[in-house]
């Protein structure tokens, strides 16, 4: 195929990592984003690593800047950045807390949308991909400000499929259940894990929508809850 470019935010976390190796070995080249991310940590050629932060839109252009200098175009986007904070009811969330759920998990996808989405325009065409969570459409107690976010990225992911389908764009969503990583194995012990979605069936999905098969489909919010139905 023609040599594709996708930017994975988050690549080398536990879902990242998984969505990194699927692409690359489905001929992608890949440009790998977080805040320590190193050429070792993906043995393979066509791995880029781009060490940074999208705390702010400066940071998220100059990033997307790199990109455009050393591939020329961004043909997908894959935004796996976020956090969970929990425990709490909404009357005992602090200000926070609230904070740091929303710069992760919307704050921070806004920032790449806005450096993104001219450069896909541009090129006359894209795939953005965004990681939500079942807790967007199905929230439970004491997750208040996660479910918010997330939710508010769904709108956010619907509203950019809208504004440029016009363009070639597609935008969608997936909504995970918990994701079988290192990371919730340790935070949740004794969790029956039989039910948690793994990495790999998000990945191959990420793939899916980045591919052929996948061009009719924007403005999605796509459910992937495993046996957790």
């Amino acid at each position: 195929m023609p040599e594709k470019f996708a930017l994975i935010t988050g690549a080398n976390g536990g879902l990242g990592t998984h969505v990194t190796k699927v692409l690359l070995d489905a001929g992608f080249t890949v440009v790998g984003l977080a805040p320590r991310i190193q050429q070792s940590d993906f043995n393979h050629p066509n791995f880029i690593a781009l060490p940074a932060t999208l705390n702010s839109l400066g940071a998220a252009s100059k990033a997307v800047a790199d990109v455009i200098t050393r591939c020329g175009k961004i043909d997908v986007l894959a935004h796996l950045v976020g956090g969970f904070a929990g425990g709490q009811t909404v009357a005992e969330t602090d200000d926070a807390t609230w904070q740091r759920m929303f710069d992760a998990n919307l704050n921070s996808a806004f920032h790449i949308l806005r450096a993104v989405i001219p450069e896909m325009r541009k090129a006359g065409g894209g795939r953005i991909i965004a990681i939500g969570s079942r807790a967007a459409e199905d929230p439970g107690p004491k997750v208040g400000a996660y479910s918010a976010s997330k939710a508010a990225l769904v709108s956010l992911m619907n509203t950019v499929a809208l504004e440029n389908k016009d363009a070639g764009l597609t935008a969608n969503v997936i909504l995970p259940g918990t994701i079988d990583t290192p990371a919730n194995r340790k935070d949740m012990p004794g969790a029956d894990v039989s039910t948690w979605v793994q990495p790999g069936s998000v990945a191959g999905l990420i793939l899916w929508l980045a591919g052929d098969a996948g061009k009719d489909v924007t403005g999605a919010a796509i459910p992937v809850y495993g046996r957790g139905l």
